[in-house]
């Protein structure tokens, strides 16, 4: 652990009361932040979107499952970070994945159902599934334009040619990348309320929280790119 300040409790105190004064005004933005996306405009979703689900051929309608509210996670698989050839999940996509079981109860009660869509085959986003021990909802949009039309998926010409991510131009795409996108059920007709990409999706990564209060937060300063350090999380053992 490197060298830090050493202090008197006192000391402590003092510096402790003027950081509270600036969580509180994050926490206040945060909230502004928030019921500035809620009131995004809504768009009809008017395409018939279709996917491969444990149950069979579904609707975006139908990934509802009954309620009125519905969160997107677009899990890149068979392209991302540390792929093999028996585990084909991207492996930030799983550490956010990771977090999804213990929510859910909680969302489903709050009239939210969350889900994962991957442009792969159904059966190895089961086997993977069941390699990793999850239990959420997770269905295929292989063959279909959900995963382009939301700025997920980009075509052969588009990789080489540049295409829009995260709201902005790149001049080369690559084939996946990773997102949230949200959506709302009304008198039968669905519509687009959200998205976010990138660094959007740390939102959903609890254990970065719980980093940001340890005495060395996220230690990713040394580190050659800020994920380096990702691991699946049966993978941490195998290093040790």
């Amino acid at each position: 652990m490197a060298d830090h300040n050493i202090g008197t409790r006192e000391e402590w105190l003092a510096a402790r009361l003027e950081l509270l004064k600036a969580e509180k005004e994050l926490y206040h933005r945060s909230d502004e932040l928030a019921r500035r996306r809620q009131e995004l405009p809504w768009v009809q979703i008017d395409k018939e979107y279709r996917f491969q689900t444990d149950e069979g051929s579904a609707s975006l309608a139908n990934l509802f499952l009954g309620r009125s509210q519905l969160l997107v996670y677009h899990f890149m698989f068979g392209y991302g970070f540390r792929l093999t050839d028996k585990r084909r999940g991207c492996t930030g996509c799983s550490f956010v994945a990771d977090h999804f079981d213990g929510v859910i109860p909680h969302l489903n009660g709050r009239d939210i159902t969350l889900v994962c869509v991957s442009l792969a085959p159904l059966q190895e986003l089961q086997d993977y599934k069941r390699q990793m021990g999850w239990k959420f909802p997770w269905v295929s949009s292989l063959g279909g334009d959900f995963n382009y039309d939301f700025g997920v998926a980009f075509t052969q010409e588009q990789q080489r040619s540049g295409a829009d991510y995260n709201f902005r131009h790149v001049d080369k795409a690559e084939p996946q990348k990773e997102g949230m996108s949200a959506f709302a059920l009304q008198d039968g007709v669905v519509y687009h309320t959200y998205s976010t990409y990138a660094r959007g999706v740390e939102a959903l990564m609890g254990t970065y929280q719980f980093l940001d209060l340890a005495p060395q937060g996220r230690n990713e300063d040394e580190l050659e790119f800020r994920q380096a350090w990702w691991r699946r999380h049966d993978e941490y053992e195998d290093e040790r």
